[in-house]
């Protein structure tokens, strides 16, 4: 069997799917043809090298008599010869016109040349009998040139739901926070092609202790611009939080983790919607075909308004989605739901001539990939606190800071102010910063008062530190005092601490008799207690330090 490797998208979904059609059988012998024409190879014979397969130049398919060619690529040039030729969708269906390369004009994407379904060696793998009726209409060649197997990307993702909890986790991201996942494919249509500052303001806007928000872009944008590319243009959104999917292996844990799909007319989209996701259509393209169950997605999903509160507009999308809002679309994509990889077995042998192994065709299991996001290293801290029959409550919204604000308490409402880590590398965020944290603990009590005197006699600006130690926190202040706070639930960042002190020495509290507060930031609601440490700490020694 020879297996076309032309560009990442098409490789990877080959590369996905075999190991489980062909299983423990020493019959069948695999050589991988890197196809370097496509504009979008580059990244191929990497991933071919870290895989271990074995490769020769697609040049070189001329002089050897494959019995079968596979393809997730339908733009090959196969040649001359008897073998047939299996092209597997590397999408959903057929759903939208895509430049030829061959000649200045447009073209179904997925649809094999002519020359091939002439010749009886061309088999098309398609999800859904709807799709050969479609493909028929249009290039009546294919007539029998179909073999319904269903979608095994589709397939995979289903079975992978029940490790959700999993893959939250290995995204990094908490009980309680809301995933937002960015799917963007390719071209001047996509979601990025359309709005290129997206992926930074989505982050900006959603409160970073109970959101979280993931981009996974088309690896054909990965192909044509580089992966240092991508990062430089994403800058302020990786500044944000932002985790960047990479290409390959990992954005099916994405998908599995998201509470809400902002994206476009990208097969992604198409699979979290079936997925019964919560979905926001940021950018739909003009070269969607009709008819298709990608139109019918266009014509059911909500678009998001660029002008509208971005929080209002994820917060009423992820409570507000029917469950089954997308189940007509899901039919009408995917058929025969949990049969992919045994159909597409039988249809390889019977295409090998070779007896099908008698075992059952084992499912594609979803990996967990250990991906977290830059941490954010800057935030502004929103926070108000009231109290109710004695008792009070803090609520802290932080916001990151990207490339584009002014730093400084005055720039937006009222009771916010700037706090970063000590580790920020631009040092004119940390001299305007308000309250300066160290994310690391301290090993002992008096290696956080050490750090506090040393860091309020470095940063003048600041108005207080904080840093975790056993047991809790310690907030300096720059009077010289410490406040201990302590809490109720699981480990917290110490910025949340420092933002409590800091609303409450805004209220006037002295700390003296000590105060036990609500805190509130996301999902989180525990008791805080806040007590002044006896003794004052003294700056004296590293004053001009």
């Amino acid at each position: 069997m020879v297996v076309a490797a032309r560009t990442v998208t098409s490789t990877v979904r080959a590369l996905e799917v075999l190991p489980a059609l062909l299983r423990d059988d020493p019959r069948v012998s695999v050589v991988f043809a890197y196809d370097s024409t496509s504009a979008f190879h580059d990244g191929v014979l990497a991933l071919l090298r870290r895989e271990g397969c074995r490769i020769m130049p697609w040049e070189q398919l001329g002089d050897c008599s494959p019995d079968l060619i596979v393809s997730a690529s339908e733009n090959i040039d196969v040649p001359e010869g008897d073998c047939p030729v299996l092209v597997l969708p590397h999408g959903v269906g057929f759903h939208k016109f895509v430049p030829d390369s061959r000649a200045p004009r447009t073209r179904l994407s997925g649809m094999v040349a002519d020359e091939l379904l002439e010749a009886g060696r061309a088999w098309l793998a398609v999800s859904h009998p709807d799709q050969e009726e479609q493909l028929v209409a249009t290039h009546p060649k294919v007539a029998g040139r179909t073999l319904l197997v269903g979608d095994p990307c589709y397939d995979q993702l289903v079975g992978g739901l029940a490790r959700r909890p999993a893959h939250r986790r290995a995204l990094g991201v908490d009980d309680g926070q809301r995933l937002v996942v960015l799917s963007s494919t390719w071209g001047p249509t996509s979601l990025i092609g359309r709005d290129p500052g997206l992926p930074a303001r989505v982050p900006a806007e959603l409160p970073l202790d109970a959101y979280r928000v993931a981009a996974i872009v088309h690896p054909n944008v990965w192909s044509a611009h580089g992966a240092w590319q991508i990062r430089a243009l994403e800058a302020a959104a990786l500044d944000a939080g932002l985790l960047l999917i990479p290409p390959i292996g990992a954005w099916q844990s994405a998908l599995l983790a998201a509470d809400l799909v902002i994206g476009d007319h990208g097969s992604v989209t198409l699979y979290g919607a079936a997925l019964g996701k919560p979905v926001l259509l940021g950018a739909f393209g003009d070269d969607v075909v009709r008819g298709t169950a990608m139109a019918d997605l266009g014509r059911l999903a909500p678009r998001l308004d660029p002008a509208e509160s971005m929080r209002e507009q994820v917060d009423r999308a992820v409570g507000g989605q029917a469950p089954d809002r997308y189940e007509a679309v899901a039919a009408r994509a995917f058929a025969v739901p949990g049969q992919a990889v045994a159909r597409l077995r039988a249809a390889v042998y019977r295409l090998l001539d070779l007896s099908e192994p008698t075992v059952p065709a084992p499912q594609l299991p979803v990996s967990e990939p250990d991906l977290r996001s830059a941490r954010v290293t800057k935030w502004l801290a929103r926070t108000t606190a009231s109290t109710v029959l004695g008792q009070t409550t803090v609520t802290v919204e932080r916001f990151p800071v990207t490339g584009g604000e002014e730093h400084g308490e005055g720039h937006a409402a009222a009771h916010t102010h700037l706090a970063c880590e000590t580790e920020e590398p631009d040092h004119h965020v940390i001299e305007s910063a308000s309250v300066l944290v160290r994310r690391s603990p301290a090993p002992t009590a008096v290696a956080g008062l050490a750090w506090i005197r040393d860091t309020l006699g470095r940063w003048p600006g600041s108005r207080l530190t904080a840093v975790k130690v056993a047991g809790g926190c310690l907030v300096g202040l720059r009077d010289g005092r410490v406040v201990e706070v302590t809490t109720t639930g699981p480990e917290i960042d110490p910025g949340l601490p420092g933002a409590v002190v800091h609303t409450l020495l805004r209220a006037g509290t002295d700390f003296g008799e000590g105060a036990l507060v609500t805190l509130r930031a996301g999902a989180r609601e525990e008791d805080v207690a806040v007590r002044l440490r006896p003794g004052p700490l003294n700056l004296a020694s590293s004053q001009g330090g």
